[in-house]
């Protein structure tokens, strides 16, 4: 084992978290946690890991941008046949995973994904800066493509094609909504022996709270 890896370590001792004070909804905690890592002007604060399933059973995981969030879930956008989509339409079930060093926090979540309206993929698609619309166009995205220039030229090719008017959504690109049916809030805390609260929706639709051991 490489020691100078071993031995790297930070003692959190910034916070604590205990039932008596977190929200009885999970949303509305991650809310107030989410306000906090704002107020902190954390690089990127919206960045999350998201966990998909390939068809073989084996997970996938990458690091997308959380673009919006309503009492019912979470909402990012990309390719419709990338392969983090195209997994998510054979497994709908995913994970997605918060970490935010600043505050000594991590939010882990999982739930079932499906896809939002056309008309809140178009709002969306129109808010974006005109060189990321164009890009989405031109990206094959998780397809096999034999060099950069085969990509700038498709960008120089759509660029030109969408020089005048307003560009129009891609067929194959949209927003999805990440409806969480497990939350939990992890804080550190002094010696690793960190805060974990557990919400899980039960069949009721109530969400129940527990402790977790660290």
């Amino acid at each position: 084992m490489n020691r100078d890896i071993a031995d790297i370590r930070r003692d959190y001792q910034l916070a604590s978290l205990d039932e008596a004070t977190s929200m009885e909804h999970p949303m509305d905690q991650f809310t107030s946690w989410w306000n906090d890592a704002i107020e902190s002007n954390i690089d990127e604060v919206n960045a999350f890991v998201l966990s998909t399933v390939k068809a073989n059973g084996a997970p996938a995981s990458r690091v997308v941008l959380l673009k919006g969030y309503t009492p019912e879930g979470f909402i990012f956008f990309t390719n419709y046949a990338s392969a983090k989509g195209l997994q998510a339409e054979s497994h709908p079930h995913v994970a997605m995973n918060f970490f935010w060093k600043e505050l000594e926090r991590q939010v882990r979540i999982t739930g079932t994904i499906k896809k939002i309206s056309k008309e809140e993929s178009e709002v969306y698609f129109h808010s974006r800066p005109i060189g990321s619309q164009v890009g989405a166009w031109s990206s094959p995205q998780s397809r096999i493509i034999p060099d950069r220039e085969f990509l700038e030229d498709l960008v120089a090719e759509n660029t030109e094609k969408f020089k005048e008017g307003i560009i129009p959504l891609p067929p194959d690109w949209g927003g999805y909504i990440i409806h969480p049916t497990e939350i939990e809030f992890w804080q550190g805390r002094s010696s690793r022996l960190h805060d974990r609260l557990q919400y899980t929706l039960h069949d009721n639709g109530h969400w129940v709270k527990v402790r977790l051991a660290p």
